[in-house]
């Protein structure tokens, strides 16, 4: 299961390193800093920082990621949840009382 925060997941860094899903965000920080010259050939993707590619794969990566499809409707939602928000609003404002008298 993808969700599974038991899941063992492979490091970008050690292949040999087999990581529990619920701390891999930690075990990528900690793995960086041990192997600079990996990190240096990875890239990260936009849509989800715990995809580490080669760099030269990254383009393929970006138009097949899986997170791809949840952060592009995200969009859709707060874009129309937003032009919701304008059909809805209604100024309260009101022009203060004016006291002059031009006349």
């Amino acid at each position: 299961d993808v969700l599974d925060p038991e899941r063992l997941i492979q490091c970008p860094y050690n292949k040999h390193h087999r990581i529990r899903a619920c701390r891999f965000p930690y075990h990528l920080v900690k793995c960086r800093k041990s192997y600079p010259e990996v990190a240096k050939e990875l890239a990260t993707c936009p849509f989800n920082a715990r995809h580490l590619v080669p760099q030269a794969d990254l383009c393929d990566h970006i138009t097949k990621c899986n997170d791809k499809g949840f952060i592009e409707q995200d969009i859709v939602n707060q874009s129309s949840s937003f032009q919701r928000e304008q059909v809805n609003a209604v100024s309260t404002w009101q022009a203060p009382p004016c006291d002059e008298d031009w006349e």
